[in-house]
């Protein structure tokens, strides 16, 4: 009760316990939304360290590809950077088939498989900071046809990249357990 003259301060609910660590054999999916209880409790403990392991372990040969792949096939100055374009719309239709094969249709992995695979290496392949200096630095040399064209392209190659091959990767899938 508060003091006379003062507004009455509301009690402060209790938070919810939160939930048990999930055992090791569970899945980890390392892209929780923190402020969440049952999510934060996915990456707690003793897990969070083989979750940040196997992403930075991807995270390196994921950005040593993209890389090599820009060295391999440099842009010249001013044109169309078509292998940040082709790095992005590759690793979109990989994360496209990636998630079909670890998470849809009852299948399971190894809970690891998903953090090394999708954030680690794709998330390490492909690259958003890279596209938006590519368009920057394309606009800031006047060449703003490129840029809106580098801009647009790969925000529709991903996307369309993406669907295209979930859905490929679903239609083999289930082919292959109806030839079975």
């Amino acid at each position: 009760m508060s003091p006379p003259g003062l507004p009455e301060v509301p009690e402060v609910p209790e938070t919810p316990d939160l939930p048990e660590v999930p055992d090791a054999a569970e899945a980890i999916d390392p892209d929780v939304d923190l402020h969440v209880p049952a999510q934060r409790a996915e990456t707690a403990g003793r897990h969070k360290w083989s979750v940040l392991a196997a992403i930075s372990a991807g995270g390196v040969a994921g950005t040593l590809a993209r890389y090599a792949a820009t060295v391999l096939w440099p842009a010249a100055e001013g044109s169309f950077p078509w292998a940040i374009f082709w790095v992005n719309v590759l690793g979109c239709a990989l994360i496209g088939v990636l998630m079909v094969l670890v998470s849809e249709g009852g299948r399971t992995a190894h809970p690891l498989v998903r953090p090394f695979l999708g954030v680690g290496v794709l998330g390490g392949f492909t690259t958003f900071s890279t596209y938006a200096l590519d368009f920057s630095d394309l606009l800031a040399r006047e060449e703003a046809d490129t840029a809106l064209g580098y801009a647009s392209g790969t925000l529709a190659g991903a996307l369309g990249a993406v669907w295209l091959a979930a859905s490929v990767a679903r239609w083999a899938v289930t082919r292959r357990a109806v030839t079975r």
